[in-house]
């Protein structure tokens, strides 16, 4: 993953006022205008892949730094205005239900402009997939509710920008996809990720460090039946009152007291019941890898946990429980912690949007306000967790 962070996004209710999405959308409408026609439609979508630039452009629109809201308001912004025949860019999803009619809108696109089949039936799997990694590949905590698919039909490139929330905390957590940068829908797949907060454990089979888990869990679910798996589930199961045990109940380098075993993250908690049907649904298939068993119909978060504990507990190859928002973002931190700041990208990430604004469309007082926004998030201290 290139670009991780930490910063405070904190759930907010209610909608943005008319006035504030009218001068979002007019400001938006003139800066894409000038990026596109200047740097193309494929370094737009670059840019939106990265959660820093994301969150500059929405503070340059005038929406808070700090908020929720970023997301689903200027995706929101970005749907009205992105035209294929203006921009050479689409942008399809949203909150909800919204988010659930992406892959039928990316279908009726092969009449819309002309593309194949397969073109659509490439960007809906990917649709699928990248939400499917961020709800059940990746178990962090936040429940996705907004999926935002952004598409340059000429050359099929996508991003995708997704969102979820943690109610326990009102805090919410982004993720950024970039397909020219993927080269795994299963092993690091993300561009970006930002959240309101570095958990700490988190069950991430999409890290390098799970590479083995992910194959033997492949392995498991392929060759041995269902009641064989099932079997062994409720083997690693305790007898009463511990029936939610953790595998630090197991670990030999573990010395947590039994007593605060309620303390311990649910992520590492067996969970109370998987999926049996979809497991069966796995056997029956025989998926040749992790990707494809995670595309499979009815394979969650369950049954993904239940397989990794097995892979762990049973197997000796165990996930990774690292959260990967861990560091601040690519531009480093002013007393070099993670490690020095890169001037040098730092500063064409400014530029970009100065020249971007200073070649819109838009009155001097706009011009003016959107600077100083501009300045305002960019000075923001970010901070490093490690």
């Amino acid at each position: 993953m290139k670009r991780s962070g930490v910063a405070d996004l904190y759930l907010h209710p209610g909608r943005a006022p008319r006035w504030l999405l009218k001068r979002m959308t007019a400001m938006a409408d003139a800066l894409f205008q000038v990026m596109v026609d200047e740097h193309g439609p494929h370094e737009c979508l670059r840019r939106i892949g990265d959660p820093l630039w994301f969150q500059a452009l929405s503070n340059v629109l005038g929406f808070d730094w700090d908020s929720s809201g970023t997301t689903t308001v200027l995706c929101g912004v970005l749907q009205s205005i992105l035209q294929p025949d203006l921009h050479g860019l689409i942008a399809i999803g949203g909150k909800g239900a919204r988010s659930r009619q992406v892959p039928a809108k990316l279908v009726s696109l092969s009449n819309e402009l002309d593309v194949s089949e397969k073109q659509c039936h490439d960007w809906v799997y990917a649709s699928r997939m990248t939400a499917k990694v961020d709800s059940a590949a990746l178990q962090d905590g936040y429940n996705l509710y907004h999926h935002m698919f952004f598409l340059e039909p000429e050359n099929g490139i996508w991003t995708v920008v997704q969102q979820g929330m943690d109610p326990g905390t009102k805090t919410s957590r982004r993720y950024h996809w970039l397909s020219e940068d993927l080269n795994s829908f299963v092993e690091e797949p993300h561009s970006g990720l930002i959240s309101g907060k570095a958990q700490k454990q988190v069950l991430d089979l999409t890290a390098h460090e799970s590479r083995e888990c992910r194959e033997i869990c492949t392995e498991i679910a392929n060759e041995e039946r269902p009641e064989q798996v099932r079997r062994q589930f409720f083997q690693l199961k305790p007898p009463p009152p511990y029936h939610e045990a953790t595998l630090l109940n197991w670990s030999t380098t573990s010395d947590v007291d039994p007593s605060q075993r309620s303390l311990i993250a649910y992520h590492r908690v067996l969970p109370k019941q998987m999926d049996w049907s979809a497991v069966k649904r796995v056997y029956d298939i025989q998926p040749k890898n992790f990707e494809e068993l995670l595309a499979i119909r009815g394979v969650g978060a369950n049954t993904l946990r239940g397989l990794a504990l097995l892979s762990e507990m049973v197997y000796g190859k165990p996930p990774s429980w690292e959260d990967p928002v861990r560091m601040t973002f690519a531009f480093g931190g002013k007393d070099g912690i993670p490690f020095p700041v890169n001037r040098s990208t730092y500063d064409e990430a400014i530029r970009f949007l100065e020249n971007a604004v200073d070649r819109a469309k838009l009155d001097q007082k706009e011009k003016l306000q959107a600077f100083r926004q501009l300045r305002k998030c960019l000075a923001h201290p970010l901070v490093a967790v490690s």
